[in-house]
């Protein structure tokens, strides 16, 4: 699972020592002995840091007659930092998402009462077709509706159907051809501006 990776290669990076391996690979290849040497640390220690950064593939190995060299996987941080900066903005997505439905639900409580009925049409473009779309998702898409139907429909919202109708076609909620009016698809409707 991704989670788990994420999780995985932040647990190993929380340690200084392999912080500094990582950075003293990133200036180019070095075999075990030589990052002990600048970083003053036993062998063993080295290889047991080396073997956790292998783990989470942000090191490989070359072998070089006798000598095993070690390099940076340089792709492994760069995926970290993309995969860290896709959650954050999706973060940002989710609240602002959760912003939004937060404000349709207060216009659609402002603007419709307890049985269902709207009390005005609001005079702001934003909160009318906040309505206006909450209205036409009683309808079905697909299906051919007569004026009359569609009239009636309105009606169970607002008594100026002629308005609001004229409102569903003016926003591409509907379709109307010869008196038959049909439900557009939503990437069709107008925009609602943040």
């Amino acid at each position: 699972m991704q989670l788990n990776r994420i999780v995985a290669f932040h647990k190993t990076m929380g340690d200084p020592t392999r912080i500094r391996i990582v950075y003293l690979l990133s200036k180019g290849p070095l075999h075990g002995q030589a990052i002990a040497g600048k970083l003053g640390l036993t062998p063993p220690t080295i290889t047991h840091h080396l073997h956790k950064l292998r783990d989470i593939n942000l090191v490989y190995t070359r072998r070089e007659k006798n000598t095993v060299y070690y390099y940076l996987n340089e792709k492994i941080i760069l995926h970290q930092a993309v995969t860290l900066e896709k959650i954050i903005s999706q973060k940002e997505e989710l609240e602002e998402m959760e912003q939004d439905n937060a404000y349709r639900k207060k216009v659609l409580d402002t603007f419709i009462q307890t049985d269902g009925k709207l009390k005005s049409i609001p005079a702001q473009r934003k909160k009318k077709l906040i309505i206006f779309e909450h209205m036409v998702k009683g309808l079905k898409k697909g299906v051919k509706y007569e004026e009359k139907e569609i009239n009636e429909y309105i009606k169970n919202f607002h008594d100026d159907f002629a308005t609001i109708r004229r409102e569903f076609i003016t926003n591409q909620y509907m379709y109307r051809e010869n008196g038959i009016y049909e439900v557009n698809p939503p990437e069709m409707w107008a925009k609602i501006e943040s």
